[in-house]
């Protein structure tokens, strides 16, 4: 094919470089035109390529006993037992956030669960990781509100419960919010489908919504700052639930039908993507005709088909004569769809309109010949000193108990209740534990196992130190699920980082890969798939780098799930590993004294692997567990006390180290735990055969909170206080009470 109107230069668009625009030179033997351009623009593009990410992402370790799918595919997939499988996966849609709030989280959401379901699994459970500007700022308000009420409707309409998350605030992100989704979806293991095509001659059909002009350049816009993309309107997609709903069961009947090759969803660059992808992995070429494609808009342009991100489309490749049988699901359904292409032997994408040649283009050169970048690196100027902490120099606290209560008090801490009380989390009657605790349980009425579910992330420790700061996400996200009785089985990611351009930016994710990378292979946690988003900037200030964690644990018929409720009064607490005067980026200095500095805790790989199998191992015994993260000792005894509506009474021996430390530091590798007395000399056993750490406290009871350090009384609170401060935190800056 000859190409026609070839472009004066590369610069036509400005996010193919000089260098790659000679690069597709050579791949075609030929200039491609301005249909090829934008093809290659939206597939080279950092949001759908990784050129900046790829060489990092291979230090994670993808494979393991229960791997099913591994990276590559719309989401990875883990056996769960008897014949059943877990397709999960975190997507970010950021940028469509900021410009748009509700339709960018909406849409999020959607395209989440067109993931999983695309794999054929059908969603049971929504996961959020929100992060915002300080919430007293009314842009921030305004913003979260519509983020949540976008998230919200999409998800009640479509009928897929969301149950647990996180929402954390920061100057950093103020204007440039992060809205990362993540879904989980169960399937039978034959009943898992792929995004491929293949068998020369099948056909190619197009199901869903019709196209229209919104979404255009949507990958190309989350490659680069919001600087440059804030006035990009057309670019964020615009979600209708109740279709997508209509496209989950036609999706999921079309493939118990039989008939189904390979299916994808339309998500980012569009037709152009899910066709090629389709074709490349499936060592296909496939033939496209525009002419074809419903449309919902007049006079749009060959160029406009292909690379628009329109919601709520899927593109399948059937057996050929099995037409009938897939015509037959969409009209049920009420769904557009047509034959628009077939699968060739050639290797090529060749694109016409009507019989006019549009772009002819090899499959490989769109989705493995983008160039891979191995970035410099550099540590910023500014990293001495922000980890530089004197302990010595930090003021003496006149009240530990108002401290406390300033703590649960703040945003940052407070209850999530005004979030997700929009949330219907219980549709699907799967939710065993819901929001409010650090993982969430589902049961699988399929199936004699339960799944447990959680996000973490903490953006300041990744700051003050990149490798400790993702290697920490991950820990964490294990010991929540670890805390309710659930063996980790597989992860996911969500990579939210600055301008990778910048070297300071690419020293933080290489870090941050490397950290979490050590603890996947120390604890046995197979990365699965993931997400990487860049660009995260607005007028040259990137975010703090955010690597978000999605993990799933498994929770086999013989344990009991726990939870972080104290059971009864009379139980023994136990603070299971070492506290140490561990200060530097804890949610103490800086929602106390305005300071984010100093070095994050350290984490030892093998303690915490000793800690995370004792937990387990002692499932048996414990009637509640919770790790301790931020806040420290004194936050997780308050919201024991608060989600119980019960007190406690403990002492501890501070040893050598600041009171402060006694109660705030956030040394890792920690479980609070409660059981019966009884019981306690087994746990001890087990302990001192792991050769643990641990400490008695004291007792739950009362209506207060008692702590003592050394003999003397630091924080005396009553349940009832704490449960105001904690309730109203955040809903009062809603003009919400309770």
């Amino acid at each position: 094919m000859k190409p026609s109107n070839p472009p004066q230069s590369a610069s036509r668009h400005p996010l193919l470089t000089n260098e790659e625009y000679q690069q597709i030179i050579a791949l075609l033997g030929r200039e491609p035109n301005e249909v090829e351009i934008a093809m290659f623009s939206v597939m080279w593009s950092e949001h759908c390529s990784y050129k900046s990410s790829k060489v990092h992402l291979k230090r994670f370790p993808t494979t393991g006993e229960r791997v099913v799918c591994g990276p590559g595919e719309n989401a990875g997939v883990v056996d769960i037992g008897n014949g059943w499988v877990a397709a999960f996966k975190i997507e970010s849609h950021n940028h469509p956030s900021f410009i748009e709030p509700f339709q960018g989280a909406a849409t999020g959401v959607g395209g989440i669960l067109r993931d999983i379901f695309t794999m054929g699994a059908r969603p049971i459970a929504l996961l959020n990781s929100l992060r915002f500007g300080p919430i007293e700022n009314p842009k921030n308000k305004r913003l979260m509100e519509q983020v949540v009420s976008g998230i919200s409707v999409y998800g009640n309409s479509v009928g897929v419960p969301t149950v647990g998350g996180e929402v954390n605030f920061g100057e950093t992100y103020t204007k440039n919010p992060l809205v990362n989704v993540f879904c989980l979806g169960i399937a039978r293991r034959e009943a898992i489908i792929k995004g491929i095509a293949s068998g020369i001659g099948n056909p190619v059909i197009y199901f869903g919504s019709k196209t229209g002009r919104d979404g255009i350049h949507g990958a190309t816009m989350a490659s680069t700052g919001l600087d440059r993309s804030k006035e990009s309107r057309p670019a964020v997609q615009v979600g209708d639930p109740f279709t997508e709903k209509l496209l989950l069961e036609a999706s999921m009947e079309l493939i118990k039908s039989g008939c189904v090759i390979g299916m994808s969803d339309m998500g980012a660059a569009g037709l152009t993507c899910a066709s090629s992808e389709m074709a490349s992995r499936g060592g296909v070429g496939m033939t496209i005709d525009l002419s074809k494609v419903p449309l919902r808009e007049t006079g749009m342009i060959p160029m406009e088909i292909l690379i628009s991100e329109s919601q709520e489309r899927m593109l399948v490749c059937i057996e050929k004569g099995k037409e009938a049988v897939a015509s037959a699901v969409f009209q049920k359904w009420d769904l557009d769809f047509a034959v628009i292409g077939f699968v060739t032997d050639d290797g090529l994408l060749s694109v016409t309109n009507y019989t006019e040649p549009v772009a002819q283009i090899p499959v490989e050169a769109l989705t493995n010949k983008a160039p891979v970048y191995e970035r410099p690196m550099a540590q910023p100027g500014f990293q001495d000193m922000i980890t530089s902490l004197n302990h010595d120099v930090i003021p003496k606290l006149e009240s530990y108990s108002q401290t406390l209560m300033t703590l649960l008090a703040s945003p940052s801490f407070a209850c999530r209740r005004w979030v997700y009380q929009q949330y219907d989390y219980m549709v699907q009657t799967n939710t065993v534990v819901g929001p409010g605790s650090g993982a969430a349980i589902l049961r699988l009425k399929e199936s004699d196992v339960q799944l447990a579910i959680t996000l973490d992330s903490n953006s300041t420790y990744t700051l003050l130190h990149p490798y400790y700061g993702g290697a920490i996400a991950v820990a964490e996200a294990a010991r929540n699920l670890v805390a309710v009785g659930a063996k980790p089985i597989g992860m996911t990611n969500c990579m939210n980082f600055g301008n990778p351009e910048r070297p300071e930016t690419m020293w933080a994710f290489g870090l941050s890969v490397e950290g979490m990378s050590d603890v996947c292979r120390t604890l046995g946690i197979p990365v699965i798939g993931g997400n990487v988003s860049l660009y995260n900037e607005t007028a040259g200030l990137d975010i703090y780098p955010t690597p978000v964690v999605g993990m799933v644990g498994l929770i086999e018929p013989e344990t009991r799930p726990i939870t972080p409720l104290f059971q009864s009064e009379g139980e023994v607490l136990v603070l299971i590993g070492d506290t140490m005067e561990e200060l530097g980026g804890s949610a103490y200095l800086r929602e106390i004294y305005s300071q984010e500095r100093g070095t994050p805790p350290i984490l030892r790989l093998e303690r915490e692997k000793a800690v995370q199998n004792l937990i387990l191992q002692a499932n048996g015994l414990l009637s509640s567990a919770q790790d301790l993260s931020e806040g420290g000792l004194a936050m997780a005894l308050a919201k024991g006390c608060i989600l119980s509506k019960m007190g406690c009474s403990v002492e501890v021996d501070r040893g050598k180290i600041r009171n402060d430390a006694v109660l705030f530091a956030e040394s890792q590798s920690r479980f609070l735990v409660t059981l019966a007395e009884r019981r306690l000399y087994q746990l001890k056993a087990l302990l001192d055969q792991a050769d643990l750490p641990y400490l008695v406290l004291g007792t739950t009871g009362g209506d207060s909170l008692k702590i003592a350090i050394c003999g003397s009384m630091v924080v005396i609170l009553s349940v009832s206080d704490m449960e105001v401060a904690y309730r109203d935190g955040l809903a009062r800056y809603f003009n919400v009470s309770k």
